[in-house]
């Protein structure tokens, strides 16, 4: 689908990937987005792009954004935190807020839409782990989660002739407060730059994906595969390990703290110990990510550390 001259809602748009992914589209389109403002920021939501705060959980919300002359539904609205203390509620927000934009989607005729998954759904695979792993096995509510929308896209996208964009993200980091080790870490050493506390041994090992490589990518993806379930991962080769993390923040902030460690193999119940994604067939469409995981990381932070005076913080 060319991304020029479209209409297009964008779900989750007050999010840390949904702003960066409306800000990208309103040059080119004409962008409205929807979002609850619950793990979300206003002022970040483009000025060229409508604006309606709501809730997809709400028919009448859904019914009011996804109307019949969008060409596109990006739907990045989520229940996004890993190690979540509601799992029952995050598993029925989640399945609900798909399945409404989906049944709504059929309704008034809108046959696109492009959805962001997680690398959870894989649980603890081989690495570098491909798009046709099987079988998928995720070992927390949110991955789970994630995992029974993919079912629902997948009827829709065989069953109702509507094009799916899959997204399976490694973790991503930019400039904003929120969920994630990146942004805890750069909290917490400003409140105390003397010790951090790190969860599991630090030997946990993920990729980590800059968030305007991972906007390149989505739209990459989209403009160049038309196929009924278009699932890919997004991700970088390499990996940093959280002990890592920890230093290349210290770096940027001109501290060194001492670490104190939990102990185990994780930090939570549910932590996938260690994923990189394979992006074999991310490359074979012609898009090759320039960033190691080190360096996004490296330009996470320092993201972070220029808005931190004008920020909220989310997590």
């Amino acid at each position: 689908m060319d991304l020029q001259g479209k209409r297009i809602l964008v779900t989750g748009g007050a999010g840390l990937i949904g702003s960066r992914l409306a800000t990208r589209l309103v040059a080119d389109n004409d962008v409205r987005v929807v979002d609850d403002l619950s793990n979300g920021i206003r002022e970040s939501v483009p000025e060229a792009a409508e604006f309606l705060q709501g809730d997809l959980t709400d028919e009448a919300v859904v019914a009011d954004v996804v109307t019949e002359d969008l060409d596109a539904v990006f739907h990045l609205a989520a229940d996004k935190y890993v190690n979540t203390d509601r799992p029952r509620e995050q598993m029925e927000v989640n399945e609900a807020m798909t399945f409404n934009v989906l049944e709504r989607m059929d309704e008034v005729g809108v046959d696109n839409v492009l959805f962001t998954s997680s690398s959870t759904v894989y649980g603890e695979a081989p690495m570098p782990t491909p798009e046709d792993y099987a079988p998928l096995e995720p070992i927390s509510v949110y991955g789970a989660s994630k995992l029974a929308e993919e079912g629902l896209l997948s009827v829709y996208a065989h069953s109702h002739d509507v094009t799916v964009w899959n997204f399976r993200f490694a973790n991503i980091v930019g400039p904003r407060y929120g969920a994630g080790v990146v942004p805890d870490f750069v909290y917490k050493l400003q409140q105390d730059p003397e010790s951090l506390t790190i969860l599991g041994d630090g030997r946990q090992e993920k990729s980590y994906m800059h968030i305007e490589e991972c906007i390149d990518a989505m739209c990459h993806v989209v403009e160049r595969s038309e196929g009924e379930m278009n699932t890919y991962n997004l991700g970088t080769r390499t990996t940093t390990s959280v002990t890592r993390i920890a230093d290349i923040v210290s770096e940027e902030m001109g501290i060194d703290p001492d670490y104190e460690y939990t102990g185990g193999d994780r930090g939570w119940t549910g932590d996938v110990p260690k994923m990189r994604l394979s992006v074999e067939k991310l490359s074979a469409i012609g898009f090759e990510p320039e960033l190691s995981s080190d360096e996004s990381v490296r330009r996470g932070v320092r993201d972070l550390l220029d808005g931190a005076e004008n920020e909220p913080h989310l997590g």
